[in-house]
């Protein structure tokens, strides 16, 4: 690295590169990035960063460290990473905040993509984040202390009421998302999630609510550490194959329409289907 080059040159660059690997053409996201220092969410440095199954420690406390595509760690013992930045950012740009939204975001950790969703929201908007483990919800709520319009909740979100909402934002691999998350989205709102219906499958999923039902598309790969209260390997009584759930295009909650012969995966409270309407 040449010598003149710093952490704040590092981050614009780093912001940059989120900003393409979002897919989208929301002008701001560069700035977003640039402007949250991830080393102020992940704790006092050196930091740990997971290869292979493996944390590997950084040489020191320079921040330049952690601005790559890598999982550094919240809590080592219990697995729980702060996640890779270009997933983020593709899920970011898929999804598509919007200033005044109300967004929930489930497995908030330190806090730091919570940010980043809060300056989206910006301006009127609001994000309500929930993260489970208690140490890091505290952590959350004091790094998220100086963002306007953010709210953290301590518990279980598969438990908690969920306030209306535009957009869900998951951070934990969900088997069968509750019927009380799909609910709480407003007309054309959209959740994103890891899903995990079989041990061998993890498939990033963007639900937007349409009429009855949701409109489905994949992002691709994406695997997560399970969310408590909705990581059941029991809810999903149908599985799909790869390329089966690469065709799903809709979801319909059961108790709203029951699945038929176009089902590819049925789950203990949403099925999916290959055909749209």
């Amino acid at each position: 690295m040449d010598q003149h080059t710093n952490a704040t040159e590092v981050r614009a660059f780093h912001a940059r590169l989120m900003a393409v690997a979002s897919g989208g053409d929301d002008h701001r996201l560069e700035h977003v990035f640039e402007s949250v220092p991830r080393e102020a969410f992940l704790g006092v440095g050196p930091w740990k960063i997971r290869v292979n199954e493996r944390y590997v420690e950084t040489p020191s406390a320079d921040p330049v460290f952690i601005y790559q595509n890598v999982l550094v760690a919240l809590d080592a013992a219990k697995g729980i990473n702060n996640g890779e930045p270009f997933l983020h950012a593709r899920w970011i740009g898929a999804v598509a905040p919007k200033s005044g939204e109300t967004i929930v975001h489930i497995g908030a950790g330190a806090g730091y993509y919570t940010a980043l969703l809060s300056m989206l929201a910006l301006p009127n908007g609001r994000v309500h984040a929930f993260e489970i483990e208690p140490a890091l919800a505290r952590r959350a709520s004091d790094n998220l202390a100086p963002f306007e319009g953010v709210s953290v909740v301590q518990g279980d979100a598969t438990e908690l009421p969920l306030p209306d909402c535009d957009l869900i934002y998951v951070n934990a691999g969900v088997v069968s998302p509750p019927s009380s998350w799909l609910k709480a989205l407003r007309p054309g709102g959209r959740i994103v999630f890891p899903w995990r219906p079989t041990q061998q499958l993890g498939l990033a999923l963007i639900m937007t609510r349409a009429g009855a039902g949701f409109t489905v598309r994949l992002l691709g790969p994406a695997w997560f550490i399970p969310c408590v209260g909705a990581s059941d390997p029991a809810s999903c009584v149908k599985a799909p194959t790869m390329p089966k759930a690469r065709s799903i295009s809709a979801a319909w909650l059961i108790e709203d329409r029951a699945p038929d012969d176009t089902a590819v995966a049925v789950c203990r409270n949403i099925w999916f289907s290959d055909k749209s309407g």
